[in-house]
């Protein structure tokens, strides 16, 4: 059976509808929707573009997606609109673990594992085999993902803390001044607040929550995984944060006494030059 065929039943038997309540709809008779499905019979232009209208599903996905195989999450966001063709971005397939009841898991990624998540994030094997959990407060029509940070960039989120992100589908979506979990081949997983320049830069903007570290960019050729910010959880006491005046002029007198000592280490480099006879 062809991708179309089978995408067509699919979508069909996810709302519930008969061959019958679905030709209805689309005016045509059941014979010939019954012709689609089984590939017996090709669509024109016309019938193409009603049943992406009915489904809300894009022509391009529908002839190019097998929709069978991506999972429970990544079906959901299609049928509530998010069809990447429609918004311009490249689909995304996640390798991803069920449970017994075919609910998605929450794996978890660790700091010791985070060195080979860099590359076996799309290996169904290697996501296979990391820890999984629940937790039932969370959208079962979304899929997510913890990761261990570390580091004092994200600041007062102690290192160590546990990041819990939500798969974002179309990078278009991502909304300036918001936290995300970034993957990327160099740098590997990331915990940053993005400013979006996709569509001027084909970039990513990433910012520190600690003022110390400088913001700077990443291509998007090289982004692997974005996942939206949801929660952090950890077993450290957070330090109590500064007022927002107290740590400008903090950080304003660090830099002074920098400047101050580099200015003292040059006059000490010159006078202890040998001078020519």
């Amino acid at each position: 059976m062809n991708i179309f065929a089978s995408n067509i039943k699919l979508l069909r038997k996810r709302r519930g509808r008969t061959q019958d309540d679905v030709a209805f709809a689309l005016d045509m008779k059941r014979s010939t929707l019954s012709g689609y499905e089984n590939a017996v019979a090709q669509p024109g232009i016309d019938a193409l573009l009603l049943i992406s209208k009915y489904y809300g599903i894009s022509v391009d996905t529908l002839l190019k997606i097998n929709l069978s195989g991506l999972s429970e999450s990544e079906l959901s966001q299609l049928e509530r609109g998010y069809d990447v063709f429609i918004s311009g971005s490249k689909i995304r397939i996640l390798a991803t673990t069920v449970d017994a009841g075919n609910n998605e898991n929450v794996e978890l990624v660790n700091q010791k594992a985070s060195a080979g998540y860099r590359t076996g994030y799309a290996d169904p094997e290697y996501i296979k085999v990391l820890p999984t959990f629940h937790m039932p407060f969370l959208s079962k029509e979304k899929k997510y993902r913890t990761f261990q940070i570390r580091g004092d960039s994200m600041l007062p989120i102690p290192d160590g803390s546990w990041v819990t992100g939500e798969f974002v589908q179309n990078w278009n979506l991502i909304r300036d001044g918001q936290p995300y979990i970034i993957l990327t081949l160099n740098d590997g997983i990331m915990f940053k607040v993005a400013h979006n320049f996709i569509k001027s830069d084909a970039q990513l903007e990433l910012h520190s929550l600690n003022p110390l570290y400088d913001p700077y960019r990443v291509d998007v050729k090289d982004v692997r995984e974005v996942w939206k910010f949801v929660h952090f959880i950890s077993s450290a006491m957070p330090e109590p944060n500064l007022p927002r005046e107290d740590m400008a002029s903090a950080l304003s007198a660090l830099k002074k006494d920098v400047e101050i000592l580099k200015k003292q280490i040059s006059k000490t480099t010159i006078l202890q030059l040998p001078f020519d006879e």
